[in-house]
This record gives C-alpha cells, sequence and structure tokens, in this order.
C-alpha cells in the first residue's frame, strides 16, 4: 500500500528537510511539494483528496499559517494534518484538530518519524508489521527503532518500557527496552550515557546467568537495547507458584555467580528483587536490568489493599538512606531474596516504604524456620545491617554454601 504525503510550505529547503525525513523511513513513498509562493494560495475549499497524511508549514506566502490550518480541517474528510508552527501555537493548532504539532526549528526525526506512523495506524494506513517499531503515545514513550516488527508492550513505567518485538533479520524474539528522555530532569542526557555505558560492558559478557545484549542505540529522545527473550517468566511468578528448597539453593548460586561477575568490571545491581531475575525454557536464570537505580529517589506504587510493591522490600539499609553504596548492598538485597525463596514470604513488612526502611535498618534479621537452620548463618552474614559487618562479595556465597 503507498502512502501519500503533501508538504506545503513556501520554503523549498523546509519541504526537503521534511521529504528527507519522510523517504528515509518510506522509501516508496509518494511526496508532493507544494510551493503557494509560486503556485499561487491553495482554495479555502481544497480537500486534500488522495492524500493520508498533509504537512503544514507556516510559511505559506503571507497567510497565516493557523488561519489556513483551521480553515482546512473544516472541510468534510481533510486527510491528517501535522503543522509546523511556532511554540506558542500548539495550543491553537491542537483546538483546531490538528494531528501533530512541532516547531518548525526544532524537529526530531525519530519524534517526527513516531507521529506520522502513529497517525496512519490511526487511519488504518499502516500497521505494526512493517520494518517499523513504534512505542505507545499513551505512555508518553514513543520510541522508533528501525528492524524490529512491534509484538507487544511487556510493562511501562513513566520513564523506561519493555516491548516483545521480533528481529526481523532473524525472525527472533528479542525484548526492546526503551529510556525515556525526560525534558524536565536535567540529568536526563547523563543518565542516557550511564545507561549505555554500563550496558556495553554487560553486552561484552559471556555468562550463562545474564541476560545477553544484542544491540544498543540513541535516538532524539530515548535509549534503547535490545536484549535476549527469556520466555520462563520471572522469578517473582517462580516463588508464587512454590519451589523447593533444593531449588532456592540453585537460583541462589546462579545469582550470586553472575553478581559476582558483573561485580568484577564494577557494575552494581542497585535494584535486584525477583521480578528482575527472569528464567529460561530450560530453568536457568538471568539477570536483567542493571544500572538503572542510580538515583536515591523512591519510586513504588500502593495497590488499593495498602501493599507496597517495587525496591523498598529489597533495599539495603545504606540505599534507604541514601547513603553510598557498593556491592555488598546487592549481597543485602540476594539476602532477602533468599530470604524470600526459602519461605516464600518477605523479612520485613510494614504499611509503609518508609516503615520497611526503618525494618532494614534496625529490626533484626529474621529467623528461618527449623527445617531450614543450616541456611542462618550465611543469611545473617548477607543481612548483617551495617556493609563491614556483611559479606563482602557475591563470590563468597558458594563457599557459605
Amino acid at each position: 500500500m503507498t502512502i501519500k504525503f503533501m508538504l506545503i510550505d513556501a520554503q523549498a529547503e523546509f519541504r526537503s528537510l521534511l521529504a528527507h525525513h519522510i523517504t528515509t523511513n518510506w522509501p516508496d513513498a509518494i511526496v508532493a511539494e507544494y510551493d503557494p509562493a509560486t503556485a499561487g494560495q491553495l482554495p479555502d475549499e481544497f480537500a486534500g483528496a488522495g492524500n493520508d497524511v498533509i504537512l503544514l508549514g507556516d510559511d505559506l506566502a503571507g497567510r497565516e499559517g493557523i488561519r489556513v490550518l483551521k480553515q482546512f480541517l473544516k472541510n468534510p474528510g481533510f486527510p491528517a494534518v501535522v503543522y509546523f508552527g511556532q511554540a506558542g501555537e500548539q495550543d491553537t493548532a491542537t483546538e483546531a484538530g490538528v494531528e501533530g504539532f512541532f516547531v518548525r526549528d526544532n524537529i526530531g526525526h525519530d519524534a517526527l518519524m513516531v507521529c506520522l506512523s502513529d497517525v496512519l495506524v490511526a487511519r488504518r494506513r499502516l500497521s505494526y508489521t512493517g520494518t517499523l517499531f513504534v512505542g505507545d503515545l499513551k505512555t508518553g514513550i514513543s520510541p522508533l527503532i528501525k528492524g524490529y516488527r512491534f509484538v507487544k508492550k511487556l510493562g511501562a513505567t513513566g520513564h523506561s518500557a519493555v516491548y516483545l518485538a521480533e528481529k526481523e533479520s532473524e525472525g527472533i524474539h528479542v525484548v526492546l527496552k526503551v529510556l525515556r528522555q525526560v525534558p524536565d530532569e536535567t540529568d536526563s542526557v547523563g543518565a542516557f550515557d550511564r545507561f549505555l555505558q554500563e550496558y556495553e560492558m554487560i553486552a561484552e559478557m559471556d555468562h550463562p546467568n545474564i541476560a545477553k545484549i544484542f544491540d544498543l542505540g540513541v535516538g532524539d529522545d530515548h535509549a534503547h537495547i535490545v536484549m535476549e527473550y527469556l520466555d520462563g517468566g520471572d522469578l517473582k511468578e517462580r516463588i508464587a507458584d512454590g519451589i523447593t528448597e533444593l531449588e532456592a539453593v540453585s537460583y541462589l548460586r546462579q545469582i550470586a555467580s553472575a553478581l559476582a561477575k558483573i561485580h568484577e568490571v564494577g557494575i552494581l545491581h542497585r535494584d535486584l528483587k525477583p521480578g528482575n531475575i527472569m528464567l529460561r525454557s530450560d530453568g536457568s536464570i538471568a539477570l536483567i536490568d542493571f544500572g538503572l537505580a542510580k538515583r536515591m529517589r523512591l519510586e513504588m506504587e500502593i495497590t488499593d489493599s495498602g501493599e507496597i510493591f517495587g525496591t523498598p522490600y529489597y533495599m539495603s539499609p545504606e540505599q534507604g538512606h541514601a547513603d553510598d553504596v557498593d556491592t555488598r548492598s546487592d549481597v543485602y538485597s540476594l539476602g532477602v531474596i533468599f530470604y524470600e525463596l526459602l519461605t516464600g514470604d518477605k523479612p520485613y513488612k510494614a504499611s509503609s516504604a518508609m516503615g520497611i526502611i526503618y525494618m532494614h535498618a534496625n529490626a533484626p534479621v529474621p529467623l528461618l524456620p527449623q527445617r531450614l537452620a543450616q541456611y542462618q548463618a550465611l543469611l545473617n552474614m548477607m543481612l548483617a545491617k551495617k556493609p563491614e559487618n556483611r559479606l563482602q562479595s557475591a563470590a563468597e556465597i558458594e563457599g557459605w554454601l
């Protein structure tokens, strides 16, 4: 199905720029350019017939862009319009019914392509099965990644999203994790750098319990990684289903081995929890989500029942109080997970996030049932309140076992 665009603006350079953006992603698209300065003004009753999207600039050879926009959109059956104007015109353009707005002097390629793709999908002129990967605008995350076919969204937060996709060149399922740049956060560019630096080191590792990283990249307003699809669910689900003592110990060994490997190159996980530990179909586990929690700002969600989900359950005392953390913080988090693996329950519970953080720093290490008492000494060493009293590395866990 051929897609048809019409570009209306009096600046030839601007029309050429838009045409280049379009044909970079849709080489077979038909792009018509209209210059009102040389061809004359389009009549108010112009219907845009035969076009899928009109890209309307605000340089219309003497006519006010917003007025022309409003007039065009009054015409029955007018195509979708993406308008390129000035910063203060967005609200007016949106009220008029425009389906995309850009400040003409600040157009990002990825953002424009995502906008056009969403318009075409909404108009049933494009499906998600082509060569473009388009995110979910409802979450505010709109990545555009070539070479991957969208399958489904696996999850999202305010700053990131995870998608299942198919790598078209190989026909395999992969996971796309996208970190969105947040304009209000001055450190967002630095976050991109850390995101990629740490995953670049992970990508070079060959360890059976570390998720394989296939690709990394940066767009106009997002960074992304392409990683192994782990189809066995996560450890949180396995714990809920119930596991044996031998399985608990096996999982501990695998996680500790992976942690020791990433700690060797100076990477802290910082967000170790069952939801970030995935299983393959053969039952082996793999760590995901490395180094994404450098900010010591708690983000949690409280359900209607009052239960808290997220990091506080697994935070070390020093992390919960925003103190400096090192590899021993990950060891503590793994101790929390080990207790949960053995008992099916969390060691500390409270009615608020701060209550849980307080217990991590002050409550005694809980006692295991008598049948599991052989693991108490190891648990005590992993959950020691002060880092200096803890096991000093994940590599020591195997010796204790």
